[in-house]
Formats: C-alpha cells, sequence, structure tokens
C-alpha cells in the first residue's frame, strides 16, 4: 500500500500550478488529467466517450443544417426535448464529476489553505460554465414543452403513433379554422373579428384562404343542437357571426357541442362554421389578436409592401406607404385597422399577412427564436390540434412555403350579402374555390374527402328581410350594422349588383372565384 501510495504520488505534477492547469485542461478535453497521472484505462474510456460526443453533435448540426424542416419536426415532440433536457443533465453531470475528480488526482499531497481554495474557487468556475449551458437546454427544452402542453389538443388514440409521421391515405385536404379573437381591457369578453378557413392540398401545398365576414347575420346552427332550440330557423343567430364564441363562452355548459373540450366556444365554432359553409373542419387555431405581436416579433417581423397609407390607433399613427418590416404592433395594426376604410379591406389585409408570414417564417429563424416564439403562443394561441400532429403540420408548412400557391377567395359583397345571406349560394362559391383550384393541378379527388362538399343537397336555407326563406339570390335588405360599422360602407356594400369590381387595397376578392394571393398582395 505504501508503495502504491508512492507510486501516486509521484505522478503527480509537481507545483499547484500546473495541478490547476491540469484540472482546467479537463474540462476542455476531459480524461487529460487522468492519462497525466498514469490511470490510462480510465481516461482513453473518458476521452473517448467525450470524441463521440462531440462526433455526434457534429452530425446532428450538419443533419440540421441540410434539413431544417426535419429539426424543426423534432423540436417540437414533446419526447425529444424530454430526452434533450436529461441527455444534457447527464452530460453535464458527468463532465463536472471529471473536473472535480482532475483536481483531485492532480493537487499537491500536502496541499495548504491556499492550495486548497484555489483549487476549489477553479473547480467551482469550471463546473459553473458547464453547467449553465446545460441549463439553458434544460430551460428552454421545459419551457417549450410546457407551451406545447398548454398549448396544443389531447392526444388521440393512437397507439401506433402514425399520426405523427403522416396524414390519412384517404385524405386529399386538412381544413383548419384560423380564428382571430380581439379581446382587450376595453371591452367584454372576446369577439372573433377575423375568421377565416384555410383549405390545404396535403399533396401539392395549394392553399384557400376563405375569409368569412364577422359582420355575417341569420347563422343557421345544426339540428338537434343546443344553439338550434335556442336560435331556431328561419332567422337563426341574432347577432353578428362574431358573437358565437363569446355566446358559448357565458354558458357552455348548455350551448356547446362538447362542453368537455379543451375550449368549448371555439371548438363550437368551428362546428358551426364547417355547417355554414358545409365543409369538414379538422381543426381550429385561435390567436388573441393583442398577443399577435409577440409572435410577430418573435420571428424578427413581417416584410410588406404598403400602397397607401394605413391609419391605426387612438393617436393618429400611419403605417407609411413602401416596402416595410412591420413590428408586431405594426403588423397587428395592419389586419386590424378600419380606419377609412372597412371589414372586407380587413379581410383582404389578414390574408395577405397570412401569406407574408408563410414565406417569411424561416425554419432557422424559428429555431433559434423557439424560446420566445414558445412563451409568445403559450400566452395567445389555442387549438385543437394535438402535439403529435406537429411533424407532419411542419412538413406540410414546408411544402405550402415551397412548392404551394396561396389562393384567397372573401364571402363579402357583391358576392355574398351579409345581412340575408344565402346560404346555399355561399356553400356552392366555397365549393367551387376548392374545387377550382384542385381542377387546375389536375386532381380529382373523392368526393368524400376532406375539404369536398358534404352534401351540397341540404343547404341552410338564406332568410329574408321578413323572415321569410328565399330559395335563391342574394337577399335585398338593407345590411345590418353595428356601432362600429357606421359610416364605414363602401361602393361594395352601396352597390351589392356589381358584377367585377377591381379592388383598390390588398387581398380584396375579384368575381366570384378565388384569387391568387401572389395577385391581389402587393
Amino acid at each position: 500500500m505504501a508503495a502504491g501510495r508512492q507510486k501516486e504520488n509521484e505522478s503527480r505534477p509537481a507545483g499547484t500550478g500546473r495541478a490547476l492547469l491540469w484540472t482546467a485542461g479537463s474540462a476542455v478535453l476531459p480524461g487529460v488529467a487522468h492519462l497525466r497521472t498514469g490511470r490510462r484505462t480510465l481516461g482513453w474510456v473518458i476521452l473517448a466517450v467525450y470524441l463521440v460526443l462531440i462526433a455526434a453533435a457534429v452530425a446532428a448540426a450538419l443533419v440540421a443544417g441540410g434539413d431544417l424542416t426535419m429539426s424543426a419536426a423534432i423540436a417540437v415532440q414533446g419526447r425529444w426535448l424530454l430526452t434533450a433536457a436529461a441527455v444534457a443533465f447527464a452530460i453535464a453531470v458527468l463532465w463536472m464529476t471529471v473536473v472535480v475528480h482532475s483536481w483531485v488526482i492532480t493537487r499537491p499531497e500536502s496541499a495548504g489553505v491556499g492550495t486548497k481554495l484555489a483549487g476549489g474557487t477553479l473547480v467551482v468556475a469550471l463546473c459553473l460554465m458547464i453547467a449553465a449551458p446545460a441549463g439553458a437546454v434544460m430551460y428552454a427544452t421545459y419551457t417549450t414543452h410546457d407551451a406545447i402542453s398548454s398549448v396544443f389538443g389531447p392526444e388521440p388514440d393512437d397507439p401506433h403513433g402514425e399520426l405523427a409521421s403522416r396524414w390519412g391515405d384517404d385524405q386529399a385536404r386538412v381544413n383548419v379554422l384560423l380564428i382571430g379573437g380581439d379581446s382587450g381591457s376595453n371591452r367584454y369578453g372576446m369577439r372573433t373579428d377575423s375568421m377565416m378557413v384555410a383549405s390545404i392540398d396535403i399533396e401539392y401545398g395549394d392553399v384557400v384562404l376563405i375569409g368569412i365576414p364577422r359582420n355575417l347575420e341569420n347563422a343557421q346552427f345544426p339540428k338537434g343542437t343546443a344553439l338550434a332550440q335556442r336560435f331556431p330557423p328561419p332567422h337563426g343567430f341574432n347577432d353578428l357571426l362574431n358573437e358565437v364564441y363569446q355566446t358559448v363562452a357565458e354558458n357552455p355548459r348548455e350551448l356547446a357541442f362538447d362542453p368537455t373540450a379543451k375550449d368549448p366556444a371555439a371548438d363550437t365554432l368551428k362546428g358551426v362554421i364547417a355547417h355554414l359553409l358545409d365543409i369538414d373542419l379538422d381543426y381550429y387555431a385561435l390567436v388573441d389578436m393583442k398577443g399577435f405581436e409577440g409572435l410577430i416579433d418573435a420571428i424578427g417581423g413581417i416584410r410588406v409592401h404598403i400602397d397607401k397609407p394605413i391609419p391605426y390607433g387612438q393617436r393618429g399613427d400611419i403605417l407609411e406607404p413602401g416596402d416595410r418590416v412591420l413590428t408586431g404592433n405594426e403588423a397587428l395594426w395592419y389586419g386590424r385597422s378600419r380606419v377609412n376604410s372597412d371589414d372586407y379591406t380587413r379581410m383582404g389585409r389578414q390574408g395577405c399577412l397570412i401569406k407574408y408570414v408563410a414565406e417569411q417564417a424561416e425554419p432557422a429563424k424559428i429555431l433559434t427564436s423557439f424560446q420566445s416564439l414558445a412563451g409568445a403562443a403559450k400566452q395567445t394561441l389555442r387549438t385543437d390540434i394535438p402535439a403529435s400532429r406537429l411533424p407532419a403540420f411542419v412538413a406540410l408548412a414546408d411544402r405550402v412555403k415551397n412548392e404551394g400557391e396561396m389562393r384567397t377567395f372573401q364571402l363579402s359583397p357583391p358576392q355574398v350579402n351579409t345581412a340575408y345571406p344565402d346560404w346555399k349560394e355561399i356553400q356552392r362559391l366555397v365549393s367551387d374555390a376548392i374545387q377550382e383550384q384542385e381542377g387546375q393541378q389536375g386532381k380529382q379527388g373523392p368526393d368524400t374527402a376532406k375539404g369536398t362538399p358534404k352534401d351540397a343537397s341540404s343547404p341552410v336555407p338564406s332568410v329574408g328581410p321578413s323572415g321569410e326563406k328565399q330559395e335563391g339570390g342574394q337577399g335585398v335588405g338593407p345590411a345590418h350594422q353595428d356601432d362600429s360599422q357606421v359610416g364605414e360602407s363602401t361602393e361594395w356594400q352601396e352597390h351589392p349588383g356589381q358584377s367585377s369590381p377591381s379592388p383598390t387595397t390588398p387581398g380584396r376578392q375579384v368575381g366570384d372565384a378565388a384569387a391568387s394571393l401572389d395577385t391581389l398582395c402587393p
């Protein structure tokens, strides 16, 4: 034993300074201190593990750099997030253990108080340097996992995990209801002033955005529902369509289609719009418009071209014409402002805004801003899309960005009379807009495919000014307006018979067919 201790002492570096240097070196190249002190087997094992981890990190970086879509898909999966946190914690603990042990085996045998203080200070500093990035990784993964768990819907019964990787073999399109909730401290509840259906072709990435006016009246509800009993036909809902959400939110147990849903009001609004448009809606995504600015800021703003000044706010602010990068707050007002314009102009800009985000949201920027993006999403976004669907949506978003075409169709005057909607005609317009895009690709989807009309032969009846059912036409009554619309009518509303108006603002509807957003958005 004495001989072994003597050999160990001889293998130690001479002097405190060298011991500190070998300890510091072990933080950069783990195992070198063990090799220096003759512990060759342990030293080579530590060094080999370290080099393997470095090689794995480099390979992962190369793969991530070559396929950012795959990286984003991995980053939004809970099991990978938890695995990354666990791996970061384990590596940090093992690395700090190696540093501490390196000082133990290299320090002088007869270390005085000064030597112990210097060694302890160095070891603590090195351990903090190692722990800091590991802690950042664990915090980021926790924040992201918490946001995903809070934002996204419950998982479906999918024991084999098939939903995570692909869409169903018989599914041609996926339809998502996009809802902008206009809540605030100066108003009661939430009005869904922005409502769009994004119908996405899964194979080609083509998108049709169906703009739904907030001021549609006489909304009809599915037979047998509590809403249909409270607001029966022919009159239907006695308020604007943007009030359906708040009406259900105030009494979800009695009025919601599914009171157990994560957001019963949003789930019911999805069902109502699916019924009105006669299409299948797969999911909804609701964004609080005030919090929307946080999402835009998280991805670095949005580049837009503005043709004419857009006044906004209470202080007379203006979005000046020209090519501009809008902050989150400016993008919010680009999509919300109705000063010197109207609901339909605003609907058009909102469609353009979706186009700009889809084009400019780079995967690399999203990944580097993922923590702030996750925090903003947790505060402002609600959806019933299950987290297991996120990889499929990430891949689909990449296809939309790189291969697809975005078209828009607004259910606005003169095509639609918002005061007395002809629901049969609305369903026909929506069906034509989707099928026209499919026809341009030469696609012949099955009648039962998602996104095609469910049964155009059973339309919801339209209602005339006196409450009578109308078999066709747009209705002849004057458009009902709430207080916020007074003085904001346009020539479109004043001349509902105009057949083919020319838009003077971004994204405005032209004729009865869906138009390319590349053409309508400057």
